[in-house]
């Protein structure tokens, strides 16, 4: 076997091992703070929220234990212990909106300029970072749904990049914390699990566009069913003049559950759409420019004759948006 590949898998298993025994730990504590069902809520139950406890940990130790790394690896993630700090306070008391969202924006401004320098590439990728940290926490509503999706995603960026190690060591923490997050769930991530997920796929993203490791397409497509559904939601808000920022049901994702899905029936199908993206992505990148162009093409239209059929289901109900 490859060395390299071993030590991939090493740092998996690392992670995973690691993420596992931290939700099991933190499932089993009193002291967590509850997420109480409120308006954005699909769950009826307090259920403790800070599992990120356990992955983000989780994701540290396991690149410690594969030895010393170069600052390409440690920025990123150092940058997201910072964002991590900041959820966990949060999820213990409720940050201003404006701290947390200044909190993303520095960090992603910090890191783009880093690998980017002062241009206007590094803009993008800040304000690209920012949403992606945020997405990653609108999407955060469901049983399994962003654990799920974190392993597949960071998985399909693992096998694409010159740079695994910590792609690796997500999936791992993200595998082992889905043990205990997938329906009936018994933790939940919490700001301090999504928002630093968040943070490192869009980081991940930025560094191998910039890097060559693949097209600007490529990270869009892999994470699609993340990113179209929280951008056309919050847009359609916005043509609305509602207040973006504030708590909603009103994601794709949400109006099945509240249709009459169950939360494993919705997670398999993100699961489904997230695995086609993927590799549709894996595969379209030694196609053609004109293949590559047919081929996202067709995979977007896919997720928006999907979009089109759950508007006209929700519709149909009868219900407020």
């Amino acid at each position: 076997m490859n060395p390299a590949f071993s030590n991939w898998i090493a740092l998996l298993v690392a992670a995973l091992a690691t993420s596992m025994l931290l939700a099991q730990l933190l499932r089993r504590a009193h002291a967590l703070p509850l997420d109480r069902p409120n308006e954005r809520s699909l769950h009826q139950r307090p259920t403790p929220r800070i599992g990120g406890l356990a992955v983000y940990p989780g994701i540290v130790l396991a690149c410690l234990l594969a030895g010393p790394h170069k600052p390409a690896l440690l920025v990123p993630l150092a940058l997201a212990g910072l964002l991590f700090l900041v959820s966990v306070a949060d999820d213990w008391r409720s940050l201003p909106a404006g701290l947390r969202l200044g909190s993303h924006l520095a960090v992603a401004a910090g890191f783009a300029l880093w690998i980017a320098g002062a241009s206007p590439l590094a803009l993008a990728g800040a304000l690209a970072m920012a949403w992606m940290t945020n997405l990653y926490n609108f999407m955060d509503g469901a049983n399994g749904l962003a654990g799920g999706m974190t392993v597949i995603g960071f998985g399909v960026l693992a096998l694409a990049s010159g740079e695994p190690l910590l792609a690796c060591a997500v999936v791992g923490a993200a595998l082992g914390f889905l043990r205990y997050n997938f329906d009936p769930a018994r933790v939940f991530l919490g700001d301090a699990g999504s928002v630093p997920l968040g943070f490192l796929a869009g980081a991940l993203c930025f560094v191998g566009v910039v890097r060559g490791h693949w097209p600007l397409w490529f990270p869009l497509l892999v994470f699609a069913p993340f990113v179209i559904d929280a951008t056309v939601t919050l847009l359609k808000r916005m043509l609305r003049r509602e207040k973006v920022w504030s708590a909603h049901r009103q994601h794709y994702y949400q109006r099945l559950v509240r249709m009459g899905w169950s939360h494993r029936r919705l997670a398999l199908t993100e699961y489904a759409l997230m695995v086609g993206c993927g590799a549709a992505a894996l595969l379209l990148r030694s196609a053609s420019a004109a293949g590559q162009l047919a081929g996202v093409v067709s995979c977007l239209a896919v997720l928006a004759l999907l979009m089109v059929w759950i508007d006209r289901r929700w519709a149909a109900t009868g219900e407020a948006a």
